[in-house]
């Protein structure tokens, strides 16, 4: 990676988080409590504090910008729900300038001297790691209903054509060894090999033949669940899944109204019946549920009882893998469906751009060898695994990115429409409880006999 492109993506990342935070108006930026999101400028001063701990301190032990913030921007030292108490915080625009000023620092890091692959590393894996919380801002906004982010961009793009019947259907898996994961040593850790540490060592396993549906589910095959009472039917839900659906939340913050809501789940959290129909909530705005686009904010229990419903099952994360990727041991290497370039809007639905709003068909040019579409970006799939390292598995510079998921969270793969696209590749590893609906997930699906 060229320091050109390293500033660039730098750049971007600046400039979205600022544009995040500077497009809310001051009584937005304290936003309601909810447990899975952050005040967005919490968010900001804490991807701020990222790059002094894991640049400026290993790098050069550089002191500081303030000490006495230290704890309050590090997530480990400081409660959840003192996040959103604004007597320990600075405003918007102090926190601005604090993170104007490591950002400027970092760029001035990239410029003065030529960095060795550690040094690479570090500087990437910062903004990554400021890229993830650019997507967290994004679903915050969503979940407290905040106006449209501003990289959204309604207009459909990369569009596929809905009658034709080659891309319906199930694609067959061929049974075999396949290659899992990115190389846990590798001269290129900094460059092409660059991955987070729960996606290493990689692996081979071997596969009997599967049928993965070429199409996430969408709107309107979920709604067809809906419909029918699938929410109200047990026999469809595991005992997690009875569990959840037992349990009253107030969902007055998901519905957009201001008295208590309080209520058993009875379809997807942020859809409503109105005048008869259903309605979506997309942001701010309640729209018609566009009933070819992917089905997202969906938990995996709800994903697991539309499988019990329709007579199929959510595929291995392994089985996602081999389907999305393809790669055989003996063969070139892929990191993305359609190869190792890093994706484009044809291609895929990331960057808030789409918001997961193109029918499931679209993005032909994205399309897997094996014939899926959408393998990356539009939702987070949901896949059957339990989130745990691999064989080997050692913790890379950052010690909590993986190690405090494991065990008790699902594996969810392929990025959602708020994922920044230089963040994903097909071996990305992410993980949710098995409750958790306010972020981008959707699923597909596998038939229940081999293929």
């Amino acid at each position: 990676m060229d320091r050109t492109t390293l500033l660039a993506e730098l750049e971007t990342a600046r400039r979205r988080t600022r544009a995040l935070i500077t497009s809310l108006p001051e009584d937005k930026l304290d936003v309601p409590y909810h447990p899975g999101v952050n005040p967005p400028l919490w968010e900001m001063g804490h991807a701020a504090f990222f790059y002094e701990v894991f640049v400026f301190s290993l790098l050069d032990g550089t002191p500081s910008y303030d000490p006495a913030m230290d704890e309050l921007w590090d997530s480990f030292h400081i409660d959840h729900t003192d996040r959103w108490r604004r007597d320990l915080f600075p405003g918007r625009e102090e926190t601005l300038a604090y993170f104007d000023t490591i950002y400027d620092r970092v760029a001035s890091g990239i410029e003065s001297k030529t960095l060795t692959d550690a040094e690479l590393y570090l500087y990437r894996y910062s903004i990554f790691h400021q890229n993830m919380h650019i997507e967290s801002i994004i679903w915050c906004r969503q979940t407290v209903g905040y106006p449209a982010v501003p990289d959204f961009q309604p207009a459909r793009i990369a569009p596929g054509a809905p009658g034709n019947e080659q891309y319906k259907g199930d694609a067959v898996i061929p049974a075999g060894r396949w290659l899992i994961g990115m190389p846990g040593e590798s001269g290129a850790f900094a460059h092409d090999d660059f991955a987070f540490d729960n996606e290493k060592p990689r692996f081979e396993i071997e596969l009997p033949a599967f049928a993965m549906s070429k199409l996430p589910v969408s709107n309107r095959e979920f709604m067809a669940f809906v419909d029918e009472g699938g929410y109200e039917r047990p026999e469809l839900w595991s005992f997690g899944g009875r569990k959840w659906l037992r349990t009253e939340t107030d969902i007055a913050l998901a519905q957009g109204v201001s008295e208590p809501l309080i209520q058993a789940p009875k379809q997807p959290v942020y859809w409503r019946k109105q005048d008869g129909q259903w309605q979506q909530r997309l942001f701010d705005q309640w729209q018609p549920v566009n009933l070819d686009a992917p089905v997202v904010h969906v938990n995996y229990w709800e994903a697991e009882a539309w499988c019990n419903w329709a007579g199929r099952r959510l595929p291995s994360e392994y089985e996602w893998e081999a389907a999305a990727l393809g790669n055989r041991p003996g063969e070139p290497f892929r990191r993305f469906p359609w190869g190792n370039e890093p994706a484009s809007p044809e291609q895929a639905d990331l960057g808030a751009r789409n918001m997961a709003q193109n029918p499931v068909w679209d993005y032909p040019a994205g399309e897997s060898r094996s014939g899926c579409r959408q393998m990356v970006g539009s939702i987070w799939e949901w896949t059957s695994s339990q989130f745990f390292p691999y064989d080997g598995f050692r913790i890379d510079v950052y010690p909590f990115m993986s190690t405090l998921q494991f065990g008790d969270h699902k594996v969810t793969r392929g990025g959602g429409c708020a994922t920044s696209p230089n963040l994903i590749r097909g071996t990305y590893r992410q993980a949710y409880l098995a409750q958790r609906n306010d972020v981008f997930t959707g699923f597909r699906t596998c038939a229940l006999t081999n293929a």
